[in-house]
């Protein structure tokens, strides 16, 4: 992530090297915190004298660089410490305005795209990526349960996606049915009573979109153990106890379904500077779930896929670049695409891979991150 790029002008008396930033990060890849980026490090390397040979050259280069920079781009911090704020300093999220008008008389699509007639889960659906997938699913015909640790914050979106899909689609003969549950999804038996609430109230559950989760940044040897077990509580356990419930459902109704993981691209990377080693194996255990899972249930016909955002730009993190202004260009800098992604940009993704559209697919981990992981 952190890698040196290099450029060498030819025949030039001069080479250059210049480190991406540094990033003192608060922020998971879902969004959930921020970070702060150091400047970043120029180096300067001089051409040997015309004495040298080019193999002289290239090693004074090399030991220039070692000398340099030692690796310092590519470790962690263990300065960084910071802790997932409580949820009464979360900011509230909105629904996404604008995004509502679809089907055949506006943007023709494929049909298999809908996801008509189905019924959704998403967890921790109140905020942030939660909260704009569940309305992309709406937009694309689903009736949706929207689960959270608060429930008065998630009835109040539920109520604000029903508002936005009526203003976008005033000529809509019948509105989605949008519910809203509490549940703390590392109990199993809360996640049960929420489960057998929402069929209660929907009649079945068809899709599954997992997304309650969050990060914290500790240096791994003085991480609180009550807190990394909350962490594997919520990221792991939630995934687990929510997808194996909903099969059991879907299988008990003999019935095809298709569930979503929400991973990270730290799943398959591992950030820097910010230390976050349980939170990168809770996402990567995540991804070998839902890898897992596909292949149990297959048969069943029951699809699980995973999803692995990059930095997103969330209410929260907008929040600190508000606070820093500064910080937008540093951080776009690291992501290919040259910025940063917006909640929308899992609204396809998401449909995609819970609608008919993706029948085929299933174990993948589709990474949504601008193309970060890949340089």
């Amino acid at each position: 992530m952190m890698s040196l790029l290099s450029k060498v002008v030819r025949g030039g008396a001069r080479a250059t090297m210049a480190a991406r930033p540094s990033a003192a990060s608060v922020m998971g890849a879902d969004g959930a915190s921020a970070r702060v980026l150091r400047r970043p490090l120029a180096l300067g390397f001089h051409t040997a004298p015309a004495c040298c040979s080019p193999k002289d050259r290239n090693t004074q280069q090399a030991e220039d660089i070692a000398a340099a920079a030692g690796g310092s781009n590519a470790r962690t911090d263990e300065s960084i410490t910071v802790e997932y704020p409580t949820d009464d300093k979360l900011p509230s999220s909105q629904p996404v305005t604008g995004a509502g008008r679809a089907g055949v008389h506006v943007f023709p699509t494929l049909a298999t795209f809908s996801l008509q007639g189905k019924v959704g889960v998403v967890t921790g659906g109140a905020r942030g990526l939660g909260l704009v997938m569940g309305q992309g699913m709406v937009i694309s015909g689903a009736d949706l349960a929207i689960v959270d640790l608060n429930k008065e914050e998630a009835a109040k979106q539920a109520k604000s996606i029903v508002e936005r899909f009526r203003k976008d689609q005033p000529e809509a003969k019948k509105l989605p049915k949008v519910t809203a549950h509490y549940a703390d999804v590392s109990d199993q038996a809360s996640v049960d009573s929420c489960i057998a609430e929402i069929i209660a109230e929907h009649g079945r559950i068809d899709n599954l979109v997992t997304s309650a989760g969050f990060t914290e940044n500790f240096e791994a040897i003085k991480y609180p153990i009550d807190r990394m077990r909350k962490l594997w509580g919520v990221n792991v356990d939630g995934t687990y106890l929510f997808a194996t419930a909903i099969a059991r459902h879907l299988m008990e109704r003999k019935s095809k379904g298709s569930m979503v993981f929400i991973g990270s691209m730290s799943g398959s990377i591992v950030n820097v500077p910010q230390p976050q080693a349980p939170y990168n194996a809770a996402k990567a255990a995540v991804r070998h779930l839902a890898a897992s899972l596909s292949v149990e249930w297959a048969k069943a016909g029951i699809r699980v896929n995973c999803i692995s955002p990059g930095y997103m730009l969330t209410a929260l993190t907008q929040k600190i670049l508000d606070d820093n202004p500064d910080l937008r260009e540093q951080w776009t800098s690291l992501i290919p695409q040259g910025r940063m992604g917006s909640p929308e940009d899992l609204m396809g993704p998401v449909t995609f891979l819970l609608s008919d559209a993706s029948s085929y697919v299933t174990g993948a981990d589709l990474r949504v991150d601008g193309g970060y992981t890949v340089t």
